[in-house]
């Protein structure tokens, strides 16, 4: 029995004579009909797969359904290029909202207007009627004008429909940057609750979640206090996944200041794991992101402090405060800076 599959995708079915068939729609005619190829085969599976081949084969006119010319650009420009995390969000903007909404129309026959539409519907019915956030109605814009700039650049279309829409002005939240004593009374507190190593390594090194979270002991050195970032850990779905950072500048060494390296040595000697700082529930796994905000929250709560994301804690971490750089062997002690913080 055949099963239809998502837009874009084509559709699957078993035939009377035993085959099974893959079609998908590759344009339409001057009349607004879907012209298609197929493929016939002995299974299922392989079906699929050819499925797959042909779309991959396609040639991309002017007459294309931009849903079909989404799937294109995504698979062959945009994905190969793209972070597993990141391809999750575009898969849900394309699957959720561009192709939804615009993915019946040719390419040819679109225009700035029902860009500007589909950007309002997001906006106000976007999710279930009650509208997206700003960030999510300009990157999903964003989405549409690469791939419709990609349709330019093949000459396909004289201009791109999706410049000039009006966006929502995206209102950044004020960054919070925390005084010196504001940064002792959560270490306190955190080493009330056992929770002090991991926040006093952000405090001394400035790392980002993931690159915090992804450390392993092998990354450490405990002799020369060397700690070296050349990771960081992302969720993809439900599941956390370790890979290279960003930027190649993202991969670098850093010293850690000897008091610091004091406290990693005798934290060492508590944990068992080949992560700094594992999971509670399984010590093979390091600690999720979630887990580290819901804990700062709740530090900064019992030590009577206003609450600040995480990313502040990154910005707390700045030349103002830290005058020279922690790769400098010359970096000041950091008691000396922080006398009232607990040994």
């Amino acid at each position: 029995m055949g099963r239809k599959r998502k837009g874009g995708e084509g559709t699957v079915c078993l035939r009377k004579d035993g085959r099974w068939e893959g079609r998908v729609v590759i344009g339409y005619d001057e009349k607004g009909f879907p012209k298609t190829k197929n493929v016939l085969v002995k299974t299922k599976g392989e079906c699929a797969e050819k499925l797959k081949a042909l779309k991959n084969t396609i040639t991309p006119s002017a007459d294309m359904s931009f849903g079909d010319w989404l799937d294109l650009w995504y698979e062959n420009y945009s994905k190969p290029v793209v972070r597993p995390s990141t391809q999750r969000i575009y898969e849900g903007h394309i699957r959720l909202y561009s192709r939804h909404r615009l993915g019946h129309s040719p390419l040819n026959k679109l225009t700035t207007n029902d860009i500007q539409q589909f950007c309002t519907w997001m906006k106000t019915d976007g999710d279930s009627g009650s509208g997206l956030a700003d960030s999510q109605v300009i990157n999903c814009h964003s989405l549409c004008c690469r791939a419709l700039e990609k349709v330019v650049m093949e000459r396909l279309i004289a201009r791109n429909p999706a410049e000039g829409c009006k966006l929502p002005t995206l209102k950044r939240k004020e960054m919070k940057i925390l005084s010196r004593e504001a940064m002792q009374r959560p270490l306190i507190q955190a080493n009330e609750e056992n929770y002090y190593e991991r926040f006093l390594l952000e405090f001394a090194t400035g790392l980002r979640l993931g690159e915090l979270i992804a450390l392993q002991w092998d990354d450490l050195d405990l002799t020369t206090g060397e700690l070296q970032i050349n990771k960081q850990v992302n969720i993809v779905g439900s599941e956390l996944v370790a890979n290279e950072p960003k930027t190649k500048a993202a991969v670098r060494t850093l010293l850690l200041p000897p008091s610091v390296l004091n406290v990693m040595r005798a934290y060492r000697n508590r944990i068992d794991s080949r992560w700094l700082f594992p999971s509670p529930k399984k010590e093979d796994m390091p600690l999720r992101p979630s887990v580290v905000h819901r804990r700062l929250h709740r530090l900064l709560d019992h030590a009577e402090c206003e609450r600040v994301r995480y990313h502040d804690l990154w910005h707390t971490f700045a030349p103002p405060l830290w005058p020279t750089a922690w790769t400098s062997k010359l970096c000041p002690p950091f008691w000396d800076m922080y006398p009232a913080l607990p040994r």
